[in-house]
């Protein structure tokens, strides 16, 4: 797409129908995308967490379904007898810990490469580097004309580059235009500044909605906005990543540029919140 923002009341691509955690999304049908709570902080990758978005496909395919003859829960009598029911858990974490035990046990994975993945993600790759960008930018105003002229090149001044970064656009929010992040055909998204994308930003639900009503995804994640502020929505691409610049709240004149960067979150960078 042209690298120019695109009112969502004026989006060529509608998304009507979607699969979705079991359902069929049209717009007919209310979907709510509350992230957790902690999503609203920086984000540190641990290494469950990686695992899971890595290996969670191949688990579920390789694992079947639990059932209630399974799990022993709904089986139909009644009894007095004191015996125990083995409840399995749900997350779907021990199934992957389960299926890197057994890929490592093959030979078909290493556990220390998988560990210095996991290690590179959580120390060196996330959004904490997105962080250190909007700091710099709040800070450095020279910094923040280069960021939004070529975000690229100013974003490789603090050392962060590579696969899935190669193209970098920053857009930036003002008390006129709030500016939101998309992936509509997969989940393409900036690994260099941001890490791995939230499982929310992947769901066809998200990528269908933030579209046909981003105003209404964005309350349904707790951010408000008034009418008169004019909705961008950007569809990232193999092409091109997006980084959104929040507003720099009022009243952080007297922070240091380490100090705001300890205060811009993951979503923020995304649109989807503003910085508090």
């Amino acid at each position: 797409m042209p690298e120019t923002g695109r009112s969502a009341t004026r989006m060529g691509h509608l998304v009507t129908r979607a699969d979705f955690a079991g359902a069929i999304l049209d717009s007919s049908i209310h979907v709510s995308f509350r992230t957790r709570t902690d999503s609203e902080a920086p984000v540190t990758t641990a290494r469950r967490e990686l695992l899971t978005t890595v290996l969670s496909a191949g688990a579920a395919a390789m694992t079947p379904p639990i059932t209630s003859a399974e799990t022993g829960r709904d089986h139909d009598h009644d009894h007095d007898h004191d015996h125990s029911h083995q409840k399995l858990p749900s997350d779907p974490a021990l199934r992957v810990k389960s299926l890197e035990s057994l890929l490592v046990e093959k030979g078909l994975v290493d556990a220390a490469a998988l560990d210095a993945v996991v290690e590179a993600y959580e120390h060196r790759i996330g959004p904490r580097n997105g962080a250190r960008v909007i700091g710099r930018a709040w800070a450095d105003p020279a910094y923040r004309r280069r960021l939004l002229t070529d975000a690229t090149a100013a974003i490789a001044e603090l050392g962060f580059s590579g696969s899935q970064g190669e193209h970098m656009v920053a857009v930036e929010n003002t008390s006129q235009v709030h500016n939101l992040v998309v992936c509509t055909l997969c989940s393409c998204y900036p690994f260099p500044v941001l890490g791995l994308p939230p499982v929310w930003y992947k769901s066809p639900a998200y990528r269908a909605r933030a579209v046909i009503d981003p105003r209404g995804v964005l309350r349904e994640l707790g951010l408000e906005l008034p009418e008169e502020v004019e909705i961008r929505v950007w569809d990232s691409t193999a092409e091109i990543r997006y980084l959104v610049v929040p507003e720099r709240p009022p009243g952080t004149e007297h922070l240091s540029e380490e100090e705001l960067a300890a205060r811009v979150t993951r979503d923020s960078m995304i649109g989807v919140a503003k910085v508090a």
